[in-house]
């Protein structure tokens, strides 16, 4: 068997918006990727927003899912500077510290003036464009992701490959799936008989749960912020389902780069059935 190599790495600075492409990253027992989702953007309508927010769902949040033009939005967040970077686009938009309160202000009005410009899906939990603040703090030890905060989540390319081949497409954009690891080395939605195993990552440990079932955010080109690929209607059409990549928790903390190998100690006893995901 190939071995089965992690390809690229993506770090969401921002809940909702879009990753940040990383060489290596941390991987934290209970917690998840440092740095990934350390920081949301809150309506002001819907709570008291502070850096040290705790975890809150989607509702209260302004992200890419309810208003897809926040694609445009690229997003990098520099730790030793802490320095929070947007482009629109190519062009660089903002640039602020997330540890004045200066920095924050101008960074929350930025936002809120950029959601004035677009309009939000039609099944948004907050369709209303009203002012949303910065929450996170500037350490990176706020979490704000959709699931349980020390879990990651990985895709294999060849699932991607596959989605493309029967949607007409040349490639499919693995940022519309907002995986953390994309991997090589695998058949189509291989990964999902990782499932109940524990694999080292790095010199990290981790145990995949479960597939990840799929919503409207890899409808978005994460370019432009269009919904311009039915990708959600046209997997349960093409494989029966509208699950891509899977869950895993974190069992023993460690570091993780591109170009790392995962390896399981039974490795050697897998066999996959390349049809058993499609129709």
């Amino acid at each position: 068997m190939a071995a089965i190599e992690v390809k690229t790495i993506f770090k969401h600075p921002v809940k909702g918006f879009t990753p940040q492409v990383c060489d290596r990253v941390e991987l934290r027992r209970d917690f998840g990727m440092v740095g990934d989702r350390a920081f949301a953007f809150m309506f002001t309508d819907t709570g008291n927003p502070q850096p040290q927010t705790p975890w809150l769902p989607k509702k209260y949040l302004a992200v890419q899912n309810d208003w897809g033009g926040l694609a445009k939005l690229r997003c990098s967040y520099h730790p030793h500077r802490q320095e929070l970077e947007l482009h629109l686009g190519e062009t660089l938009a903002i640039v602020e510290s997330v540890s004045t309160e200066e920095g924050r202000d101008r960074l929350s009005q930025f936002v809120s003036d950029y959601l004035q410009t677009l309009t939000p899906s039609p099944t948004a939990r907050h369709p209303q464009a009203t002012p949303v603040r910065l929450i996170g703090m500037p350490t990176e030890d706020t979490r704000y992701p959709d699931r349980h905060p020390g879990q990651i989540s990985l895709l294999s390319q060849a699932t991607l490959d596959a989605i493309a081949a029967k949607v007409g497409q040349s490639q499919i954009d693995s940022r519309r799936f907002r995986a953390n690891f994309v991997v090589d080395g695998l058949p189509p939605w291989g990964e999902f008989d990782w499932v109940g195993r524990q694999l080292q990552l790095g010199t990290a440990t981790i145990e995949v749960l479960a597939p990840i079932g799929r919503c409207l955010n890899i409808d978005v080109n994460p370019d432009t912020g269009d919904r311009d690929l039915p990708l959600l209607s046209q997997l349960p059409t093409h494989f029966g389902h509208a699950q891509t990549g899977v869950i895993a928790r974190i069992v023993e903390g460690g570091f993780v780069q591109c170009g790392d190998t995962l390896l399981s100690t039974d490795f050697s006893e897998t066999t996959f059935d390349t049809n058993l995901h499609q129709k």
